[in-house]
């Protein structure tokens, strides 16, 4: 029987067809590579038989294999640009079509639904507070349920219904501040560790007169006075913060901020200024380290409302004279200071920036910049910091992350790596002290992880999907009961997946390199945020994967020794210590299993039948194995375990008595219930004691 006519109106017609279909006298999907091509696996070959008139579609249809001279800023054959956000550009400049990575990947959705999902946690004061699904604490949590649903209860996954989130208390100690705390030696030295810790972050350039409030021990008398010399005090806290803990550090370190902080409040924020935007900046950076996320948080917005009062946001080179072209390049670096920190506290949080909504259409740095000393790690961060804010735009604040979408955006954190100046990308050996040496490194790689942290943000949806359907898989096929179906990894999302493991490598390995060399400093507040997402998305690769990669394996080891030195003076980073240290107990247990299941699977005629472990830790007599036997007859009705499912739970029959549906059981041995602290049936109470996020 003959199909029905369709529609002239519901027709789906190409505007061009391939070489191949065309030559064939085939229907063409209108997408290179076309659906034929893939079938028949052409699809490097598959090129338009004619070229378009627009430009930007014309440079998306060139193959991945054959680079574009003419247009270096692509990737994967597409094209965008970089200073226009992805919400603004129409698809006739090339966007792909919403079914183009289906016809590519063969996928039956090209988008992902978020897994992630945001958290309300308490503070200290039992306030309730807000972690958005980009945060890594809801990645954590998704991690959390997707260890048990396979291993069951661990101490990696036992905390998981906590609704702390941690913050360390304040410190009001009754300080002299008549009399410095340190010498002008010991503050200098101080200074240069605030450089390096805010290197590439912050460039907060002054006028040659704030440097002498560094050596005047006067008190300053006016709210500017005041103001300035509440800067500098916050620059020595930091620096302080950032060195090895003793006890004059220590006390230098909380002297000067609370002599600073002290400062700042004591006009009661009457009058905007650019010190004033300055001060919260620094104040937020400080809070950070101090493990006080939400203080740094509100910090920011006051920060951020004062730059808007004075005018940052909408500065341009007309409306300043040449006079104040100095004044006008520190403004401009404080702009972008404060955009960078701003944007990048709000996407470790998960929450809305401030500084989101004040963006100009035409993203980039003031022009005006360029007539002071360079800075590219500023330039680059400020740039890679508004791609940031379109990465949660686009694939946050929807229901579902869409891969066309992640591909586009992966090209212009390509763009952006391809104008990196030489300067960022390789370590300089002619800093005539190491102080400069240290300051450009560790600028160097702030710049680095936090690339390395947008293309997490991207990829990580579509990680947890292909590694979702890859544990389905695994479990399915060391299972022994009826096989069901399992959907198909889709390869777009395999494609993103890799990307989000390897940039979690790459910069666990550049973190390792530095820390190697001596260079890290004791209090990284950014960093450890960094390296704790790169640690979860590692760490559920491992977790998902039979195979072991020696590579990751002994990277995933180094963020643990990173964190491990963080720990000696950060609160926050000892946390993540615990956190990873628990997770890479999670994937040893997992491992064992699958080698366990997989031993059952090939040794169906033999079975181990001694084993020195099993035997009891004390000796015992005839009598008291006896009755002790006979008590857990009585009291335990539980049948034999069956370990041919991957996870385990207790369930209670029509009978009353308590049925085992899933096997703790490691290489044929119980698993060791005492050591783990955990409630085995649902009506225990929770009595482990209450742990933080």
């Amino acid at each position: 029987m003959p199909r029905p006519k369709v529609h002239p109106a519901n027709r789906l017609r190409a505007n061009t067809a391939c070489t191949a279909c065309r030559a064939s006298k085939k229907r063409c999907s209108g997408y290179f590579p076309c659906t034929n091509c893939i079938h028949k696996g052409r699809d490097r070959s598959c090129t338009p038989f004619k070229s378009l008139p627009n430009a930007g579609l014309r440079n998306r249809l060139v193959p991945p294999s054959q680079p574009t001279v003419e247009a270096p800023r692509t990737w994967r054959g597409m094209t965008v640009d970089l200073q226009t956000p992805l919400r603004s550009q129409s698809h006739d400049i090339g966007t792909p079509h919403p079914e183009f990575d289906k016809l590519q990947a063969g996928s039956h959705s090209p988008e992902v639904t978020h897994r992630t999902h945001p958290r309300m946690l308490r503070n200290l004061q039992g306030e309730r507070v807000y972690v958005g699904k980009a945060a890594s604490l809801s990645f954590l949590q998704l991690l959390r349920d997707t260890v048990t649903q396979h291993i069951g209860p661990s101490q990696f996954s036992h905390n998981g219904g906590s609704e702390d989130m941690l913050e360390a208390e304040a410190h009001h100690d009754l300080l002299n501040f008549s009399q410095e705390c340190c010498t002008v030696d010991e503050k200098d030295r101080f200074i240069q560790n605030y450089h390096a810790a805010t290197s590439g972050f912050f460039n907060l350039s002054f006028s040659d007169d704030v440097s002498s409030t560094l050596i005047s021990p006067e008190e300053p008398k006016t709210d500017r006075e005041r103001t300035r010399a509440a800067i500098m005090d916050l620059m020595v806290a930091i620096g302080a913060q950032s060195c090895p803990n003793d006890r004059k550090t220590l006390q230098a370190e909380r002297f000067y901020f609370a002599r600073g902080q002290r400062r700042t409040f004591a006009n009661m924020l009457e009058d905007p200024s650019v010190d004033l935007v300055r001060v919260f900046l620094l104040m937020s950076f400080y809070m950070l380290g101090a493990c006080r996320r939400n203080t740094a948080f509100m910090y920011l917005g006051v920060a951020s409302r004062a730059a808007v009062a004075l005018g940052l946001h909408a500065e341009s080179p007309g409306s300043i004279s040449p006079d104040e072209s100095d004044k006008s390049n520190e403004r401009s670096r404080l702009w972008m200071s404060l955009c960078i920190l701003d944007l990048l506290v709000s996407s470790i949080l998960g929450r809305p920036s401030a500084i989101s909504p004040l963006l100009p259409e035409n993203r980039q740095e003031p022009s005006d910049i360029g007539d002071g000393p360079p800075d590219p790690g500023l330039v680059a961060s400020y740039r890679l910091s508004l791609i940031l804010d379109e990465i949660i735009n686009c694939i946050y604040s929807e229901k579902a992350a869409s891969a066309q979408q992640a591909d586009l955006l992966l090209c212009k954190l390509n763009g952006w790596c391809e104008y990196l100046p030489r300067s960022l990308r390789t370590s300089s050996l002619g800093h005539k002290d190491q102080s400069t040496f240290r300051e450009h490194t560790i600028g160097n790689m702030h710049v680095a992880c936090s690339y390395h942290f947008a293309v997490i943000l991207v990829t990580r949806p579509f990680l947890v999907s292909a590694l979702s359907v890859r544990l389905a898989r695994l479990h399915q096929s060391l299972s022994t009961g009826d096989p069901i179906e399992v959907p198909e990894e889709d390869p777009a999302h395999s494609r993103l997946a890799a990307a989000c493991i390897d940039s979690a490598l790459y910069m666990l390995q550049t973190c390792l390199e530095v820390h190697r060399s001596g260079l890290l400093l004791r209090n990284m507040c950014i960093l450890k945020a960094f390296i704790f997402a790169a640690a979860l998305v590692l760490g559920f690769s491992m977790f998902s994967h039979r195979e072991v990669d020696s590579e990751i394996d002994d990277v995933f080891r180094g963020a643990l020794t990173i964190l491990r030195m963080l720990a000696l003076q950060s609160a926050q980073a000892a946390h993540y210590l615990e956190i990873i240290t628990k997770l890479e107990a999670a994937i040893s247990k997992q491992r064992q299993r699958l080698v366990a299941q997989a031993r059952q699977r090939r040794s169906q005629y033999v079975t181990r039948i001694f084993s020195l472990n099993d035997t009891p830790a004390t000796p015992q007599t005839q009598g008291e194995g006896d009755e002790e036997e006979e008590e857990e007859e009585a009291v335990n009705t539980t049948p034999p375990l069956s370990h041919s499912v991957t996870s385990y739970a207790w369930l209670h029959s029509d009978d009353g008595t308590a049925a085992a549906v899933s096997p703790p059981m490691i290489d044929g041995t119980l698993f060791n219930w005492e050591g783990m602290d955990l409630p085995l049936w649902d009506s225990f109470p929770f009595l482990a004691e209450s742990t933080t996020i």
